[in-house]
């Protein structure tokens, strides 16, 4: 297993950083921009990230990051703490809400994309962490030459045939 951790300031800017951060390790593991996988990590991270700096909030308090890649399963685990274990994420009751709203939609995206997510106690610490799961066939880097098909991509690293 492969983790990456990142503490990040309890600002809209830290939660920018993480996505950011978030994304470039997905691509170092071998899931490139714009790939689905890569894509649905980014979106939750995104999500979480903000929450967390919406609602889990407190001044001079840092939130962090956990991606956690279990390649024998095929996921990656995303976890999101900070330090407001009293406010608990809630599922809008309409996630499509007023067309004008900003807020809402943001669990409903987890629980679109996400194999499964929810709550537990922050370990260490005050607060909370929320987790969602992300199935991940294995990237492109991790195909061995014996699992290429007979048409390999040029972009494969045993080449094209």
């Amino acid at each position: 297993m492969s983790t990456f951790v990142l503490r990040f300031s309890a600002t809209p800017r830290g939660a920018r950083l993480a996505r950011r951060l978030a994304s470039h390790q997905m691509d170092l593991w071998g899931w490139d921009y714009g790939s689905p996988v890569h894509d649905t990590v980014e979106l939750i991270v995104a999500e979480l990230a903000a929450n967390a700096v919406t609602h889990g909030k407190i001044p001079g308090r840092d939130a962090e990051l956990r991606l956690a890649r279990q390649v024998d399963e095929g996921l990656v685990r995303v976890e999101v703490d900070d330090v407001r274990g009293e406010r608990l994420p809630v599922l809008a009751a309409d996630p499509h809400g007023s067309p004008l709203s900003d807020r809402g939609r943001g669990l409903a995206l987890v629980t679109a994309l996400a194999e499964e997510w929810g709550v537990a106690e922050r370990l260490g610490g005050p607060g909370k962490t929320v987790w969602a799961v992300v199935a991940a066939p294995r990237s492109p880097a991790e195909v061995t030459c014996s699992d290429v098909s007979p048409r390999p991509s040029a972009r494969h690293p045993c080449g094209p045939r």
